[in-house]
């Protein structure tokens, strides 16, 4: 209750007059979601997911009193698509331009798959005075390919092969690896609309995007984190399992906690939404 009247207490724009777009950068528009008052939640999405995505937690966070901020990645939703910037760095701060064009402080960043790169590099690029805490949903994180020092990961043709299936028949793929993105009773029409948000990105964004998550090595950016930390995941995560994922990322961040969902699937947001907001309101108010 005090975290509720809290955060409703904060002062913010009202919400007519918070403009749909953020400027990036380099000049790309990116359309943001900014719904409530009070203390900011903001959401990053998966790969080839955008904001609606978040649409059930967003109703949710603000029954509470929480305002919620959920971008549209470039190339994504309803942002520009431009041809270049789907390296790490420049989503990283298209990841800034959205803090601090909508002036967001003592921020509880929740990010989703690809964004967890996303979320984990900001702190170690732009600092981590604009957040109050972190909470990763099904991560990416800390670094996929197989090196030397990270012997037990992908190993690097493996990753190229997935790419060249990807860049070959893109619906094909994405058909071939559906089952066991979501639980068995998740409906049609919830797989349909994950499909045609998916198939809505256009290829060489999906490409890009694709080798950004592969290839991105924030293990030390980890490490470095200083901010109270919520990894949750999935055992039965096929798209980034947890052993090389949500288990080795808890162990870089001290004083993380890992909460892991038996029997649960990498759709978590999809297929465990409602166990996904009482974790983040038991981790907002603690």
């Amino acid at each position: 209750m005090a975290a509720a009247a809290s955060a409703a207490a904060q002062t913010v724009a009202p919400l007519a007059a918070r403009a749909s777009c953020v400027t990036a950068k380099d000049g790309t528009s990116l359309f943001v979601q900014d719904w409530g008052s009070g203390r900011p939640v903001l959401f990053l999405a998966a790969w080839t997911f955008n904001s609606s995505i978040w649409g059930h937690h967003i109703v949710a966070l603000n029954a509470k009193g929480y305002r919620c901020v959920a971008p549209d990645r470039r190339g994504h939703g309803r942002s520009d698509m431009p041809a270049t910037g789907y390296d790490l760095e420049t989503l990283t701060d298209d990841v800034a331009a959205v803090i601090e064009q909508r002036d967001l402080h003592d921020v509880t960043l929740v990010a989703y798959s690809m964004g967890s790169i996303e979320a984990v590099n900001y702190l170690a690029r732009h600092g981590s005075d604009r957040i109050a805490r972190l909470a990763l949903v099904a991560p990416t994180t800390p670094f996929l390919m197989k090196t030397e020092d990270n012997s037990d990961a992908v190993p690097k043709a493996a990753i190229d092969a997935q790419l060249a299936e990807i860049a070959q028949d893109y619906p094909g793929w994405l058909a071939a690896n559906e089952a066991p993105f979501f639980m068995p009773d998740t409906p049609d029409v919830t797989r349909a609309w994950i499909r045609e948000m998916m198939l809505n990105v256009p290829l060489p964004v999906a490409l890009g995007c694709r080798k950004t998550i592969a290839f991105a090595d924030v293990r030390a950016a980890a490490a470095g984190i200083d901010r109270p930390t919520l990894i949750v995941q999935g055992d039965k995560d096929a798209s980034a399992p947890l052993e090389l994922t949500g288990a080795k990322t808890a162990k870089l961040i001290e004083g993380s906690k890992l909460n892991i969902y038996s029997g649960a699937p990498h759709a978590l947001p999809l297929t465990h939404s409602e166990r996904l907001v009482s974790d983040l309101l038991a981790f907002m108010a603690s």
